[in-house]
């Protein structure tokens, strides 16, 4: 690796100036070449003047490319990214490149063959050659060598199988880093070529390789075209995928399950609960419970991405019940109420049809549906026509009766029998409570493209909604009791007792219980004492005191506060933060660093291989912005990544974490916070850097915290007491600890 070195007679380096970039580059055969590039110059100079100075014609057939792993192609584009000390490599142009790859994958030599298709899965990723390949029809005879290459292929896979499983394998992943570029339609493929990658999910399960990369095709086809999805989902079944959910290999499975949630989510509305029939009938739950969620290793981020989006499109179906009001003439629908009138009053027998024995029936009726908590006790039916939660309430109710039939009579019972004005109505206590759950579990919104929330205990049983809601109705009854509300004005009480309720629920799902038992055990310990316990415990150190000269006192500090705030903000935006690249294929993460500099005038920014585990360092990152080039910052919709329609990304998750950096006439640098902690520190310091206030809801949590700190110490009364100059000294470690025990 060739070294740069300081002249002898160098007494102290001058800095080079801001556009020369001195760097090291190789040619085969050749002694490496140090050079200073001027990126002023034109890139087409700089590498006549390479070829050149090793005398080789044809300069323009040559380009320059990173000596690195990447191999990735320099451009006028990118050029930018060279960094001092790089080591580049001169080499044939991408469109020489790409003719010659062309030539190469059509050799009639095996050998030869097998090693272009490697250097095409390699070359692939880098989007200056993709576009010269393109251009070449590469996309046509990659998927025509899939196609049509059936019987060659087989005679060689009875001759050389490995060479033929890694040939398939190199040809695929080409295939899919080519078309990951997002340059071809997905619109363009047959269903001859549609047929045989989905005919490598059966044949090629022992093949890691090849499953990987023909699931990845399948969900990119499904997600990208609704004509593919169709044709997809007839030469694709979930019997064929369920199998691969099976193994041991997580990336598989992975795979398998984005495979499941695209079909499910491209689903037309009246195939989807089809669909969702069908998985339950290969007990697709039970299978990831066992295999996945139980299974003795850690669960992955996209895995866990790709449950939560299993999750959400689950829940989602229950949206046409939600929306679905109650139409009062429907007998069906009537007996349903008939039916929970029944099971909780147990009537022996149905009077006979007289006038006299009508009218006792109508008014037993009223009795009872007054009893159960209806607001409309002559026509139950007219409580359903809200929307939502529309008649999802009722089936809860039907359900929470028939399963848990103890329960629910013992809930009815007791509180249509108590007369002290405390009875909880089960009837519209139910409705509420199904509104809120739809609202907690985000029923009808679409899933988010960075959110890993998934529940383990929503996994492990059929019904999980309507055991979720059967467990959170006798936790509401149990709550409405302990805060002895009153049903005489309901809307009142049940404002209160519902935020209890909500907060109960929220905290135990926080836990992310395994089970719906260890769920309901949660619950058991947060009852409304201890919830008040809780409150009380968080509002001691969020007393607002609101007399005059308090207000004064913080009207002066506050200043100070906001400086510290700030200098805390920047702080942190020197650190950096590493983001995720949003791509078609979620899986292929890819990710970014940005920092900005200690002297807080430039931000640095460059591309990583993988996740960094600290800090990235400045030199190592590529492309650098100043920021007094930067003209705006923008947030959600009016970001430019966030403009682009797409199934996943326009939803309120990623809205709310997206912010861009406008620069010059057209610059933008676009991102995706990691979560909202990180949203408000960026968003708050680049807003510092440019003299803007700072309005996050972080900052506001941080000076309303600051602020009580700063006025209770001021208002501690420290007459006689010396405060010591240094801290006070760590004391020995303890000689055992058995005096530890936890708490839970």
């Amino acid at each position: 690796c060739p070294v740069l070195l300081a002249p002898k007679n160098s007494s102290v380096a001058m800095p080079p100036p801001a556009d020369i970039v001195k760097v090291a580059i190789e040619w085969p055969g050749a002694f490496p070449k140090l050079m200073e590039i001027d990126q002023k110059k034109p890139l087409s100079s700089i590498i006549k003047e390479v070829c050149d100075g090793w005398s080789l014609a044809n300069h323009d057939q040559f380009a320059l490319q990173h000596a690195d792993s990447s191999n990735f192609y320099i451009t006028e584009k990118n050029r930018n990214e060279i960094k001092n000390g790089a080591i580049l490599r001169l080499t044939t142009s991408p469109a020489q490149n790409a003719q010659q790859l062309h030539e190469r994958i059509q050799s009639s030599s095996m050998d030869a063959k097998l090693e272009a298709l490697k250097d095409l899965a390699n070359y692939s990723r880098d989007v200056t050659f993709a576009q010269e390949f393109i251009n070449l029809d590469g996309i046509s005879l990659l998927t025509q060598m899939v196609e049509s290459g059936t019987e060659r292929y087989q005679k060689l896979q009875k001759i050389m199988k490995p060479c033929f499983g890694d040939m398939l394998s190199f040809t695929l992943t080409a295939f899919v880093e080519l078309m990951d570029h997002g340059i071809v339609s997905w619109d363009t493929f047959s269903v001859a070529f549609i047929k045989k990658i989905a005919s490598y999910v059966n044949k090629f399960a022992s093949d890691i390789s090849i499953l990987q990369r023909s699931l990845a095709i399948l969900e990119s086809m499904v997600l990208n075209s609704h004509d593919l999805y169709q044709k997809v989902a007839q030469e694709i079944t979930i019997g064929q995928l369920i199998p691969h959910l099976q193994g041991t290999d997580q990336e598989i499975q992975t795979y398998t399950i984005a495979v499941i949630n695209a079909l499910f989510l491209k689903a037309p509305d009246d195939k989807r609960q089809e669909m969702a029939n069908i998985l339950a009938q290969k007990q697709l739950r039970s299978i990831i419970l066992t295999h996945v969620i139980r299974a003795q290793r850690a669960i992955n981020n996209e895995m866990a991405h790709q449950l939560y989006v299993l999750q959400v499109l689950t829940f989602n179906l229950l949206e046409d019940r939600m929306m679905t009001k109650m139409d009062p003439q429907d007998q069906a629908q009537r007996d349903i109420i008939f039916e929970l009138r029944r099971i909780a009053f147990d009537a022996e027998s149905e009077p006979n049809n007289s006038s006299g024995s009508m009218e006792k029936r109508k008014s037993m009726y009223t009795r009872d549906y007054k009893k159960l908590g209806f607001i409309n006790h002559v026509n139950p039916a007219m409580d359903f026509t809200q929307t939502p939660p529309g008649m999802l309430a009722l089936d809860n109710m039907l359900y929470f009766a028939k399963h848990h039939q103890d329960a629910y009579i013992r809930i009815v019972l007791e509180n249509s029998s108590r007369e002290d004005k405390h009875e909880c109505p089960f009837g519209r206590s139910s409705i509420e409570l199904t509104k809120m759950l739809c609202e907690i579990l985000k029923v009808g919104e679409l899933p988010s493209e960075t959110c890993n929330d998934f529940h383990p205990m929503f996994f492990t049983h059929d019904r999980s909604f309507e055991e979720f809601f059967c467990i959170c109705i006798q936790l509401l009854n149990k709550t409405w009791k302990e805060m002895r509300a009153t049903s005489e004005d309901f809307n009142k009480a049940r404002k209160r007792v519902m935020q209890v309720v909500k907060e109960q629920i929220m905290r135990a799902l926080t836990t992310k219980p395994s089970s719906l038992d260890q769920f309901k055990s949660k619950l058991q310990n947060l009852s409304y004492t201890e919830i008040l316990k809780i409150r009380q415990s968080e509002r001691m150190n969020q007393e607002d005191f609101q007399s005059r000269p308090i207000l004064e006192l913080k009207e002066k500090i506050q200043p100070e506060i906001l400086e510290l705030i700030k200098q805390q903000r920047l702080n942190r935006l020197v650190e950096g933060t590493c983001f995720r690249k949003l791509n078609s294929r979620r899986r292929q993460d890819k990710f970014w660093y940005c920092r900005l500099s200690p002297n807080h005038k430039v931000l640095h920014y460059g591309d990583l291989e993988e996740s960094p585990q600290g800090e990235v360092p400045h030199d190592s990152l590529q492309d650098k912005l100043p920021v007094a080039d930067i003209k705006a910052v923008v947030t959600g919709k009016d970001c430019p990544h966030m403009k682009e329609k797409g199934a996943l990304k326009q939803n309120k998750e990623v809205l709310e974490l997206a912010f861009s950096i406008l620069y010059d006439s057209s610059g933008q640098l676009n991102f995706i916070a990691p979560d909202k902690h990180e949203y408000c520190v960026w968003t708050d310091g680049l807003n510092a850097l440019l003299g803007k206030d700072m309005l996050s809801d972080l900052t506001r949590n941080d000076l309303d915290t600051l602020l009580s700190m700063e006025i209770k110490l001021r208002l501690l009364d420290l007459e006689n007491i010396q405060i010591p100059d240094a801290p006070p000294p760590i004391p020995k470690e303890p000689s055992n600890y058995d005096f530890v025990y936890d708490c839970n």
